[in-house]
């Protein structure tokens, strides 16, 4: 039978004592590692460290970058922390210009905006200075005192329905045709009150309807390269696409001899919207 070692109890006392002392030292070390990063939790919180040093705001166009900070209501004196992305969205997008807006915190210090702005698919003239309309068809309370080129300048139109149906129109038209087009001028006509007249950036004039104006518009390019450079005259897309020469003795403002009779070639162009059955070499002659 083997022999038990017998360890009295007065030898285990203070290796009893020496673990006891380790466990609380270790509690020890964690409770003031706890209240430290406490500690450190509210100076950080309450120092300039914890603020957001770094805005960036991508999107903008015609809106200031300090415009959507400003609405945002955030700056480099701003808690990090306290930012509410939520209520920075809705303040942004209260401006009229601004159709969406997304805000994103990046850790430590940065916030990030970006906007989405209504496009301008046009200016009016009123009182002397331009105010710009959006593709919803609303205007701008700010002036201009010229227009930025982004967008033709849109005259005569004084009636709010055929605004905002033309802006409807050049909303849906390529911005690679609309930047052709230097004005356009509301010119009702008998029995059409949706007559526009188009004056192009390269001398052109073009004659169109409202209602078909985003349907027939995009053909223009085509029907110019059709044409003779030196040529000057109306291209009419309204009903069907021919061209209609400017006689000589209008373009020089010159009024025709007793006896003249005025003449206009009209020359049928192929594109979209052509009439069929228009023969070539169509002249109107007005006594």
């Amino acid at each position: 039978m083997e022999e038990r070692k017998v360890v009295s109890i007065e030898d285990r006392i203070p290796k009893l004592k020496q673990t006891r002392r380790k466990k609380a030292n270790r509690r020890l070390i964690l409770y003031l590692t706890i209240l430290f990063l406490l500690i450190a939790t509210v100076i950080y919180l309450q120092s300039p460290l914890s603020n957001v040093r770094h805005i960036v705001v991508d999107g903008e166009y015609h809106v200031s970058e300090e415009e959507i900070q400003e609405l945002a209501g955030v700056t480099t004196s701003t808690n990090y922390w306290r930012v509410d992305e939520e209520e920075m969205k809705q303040q942004i997008e209260s401006h009229q210009e601004i159709t969406f807006a997304s805000i994103d915190r990046s850790f430590p210090n940065t916030v990030r905006i970006e906007v989405n702005e209504a496009e301008r698919i046009g200016y009016i003239k009123k009182d002397g200075s331009f105010h710009a309309i959006l593709e919803d068809g609303s205007r701008l309370e700010g002036q201009t005192a010229l227009p930025g080129g982004d967008a033709p300048i849109l005259v005569g139109f004084t009636k709010e329905t055929y605004l905002k149906e033309i802006s409807q129109e050049l909303k849906e038209l390529p911005s690679s045709v609309s930047s052709l087009i230097s004005e356009i001028h509301w010119d009702p006509r008998d029995g059409n009150p949706y007559q526009i007249l188009l004056y192009m950036n390269d001398g052109f004039q073009v004659q169109a309807s409202i209602r078909s104006f985003s349907e027939k518009m995009p053909a223009y390019p085509s029907i110019v390269s059709q044409l003779d450079e030196e040529a000057e005259g109306i291209i009419h897309i309204d009903v069907g696409a021919y061209f209609e020469e400017i006689p000589e003795s209008e373009e020089a403002g010159e009024e025709p001899a007793e006896g003249e009779s005025e003449e206009s070639t009209e020359e049928p162009v192929e594109g979209e919207g052509a009439v069929e059955g228009e023969e070539e070499g169509t002249t109107d002659e007005e006594t």
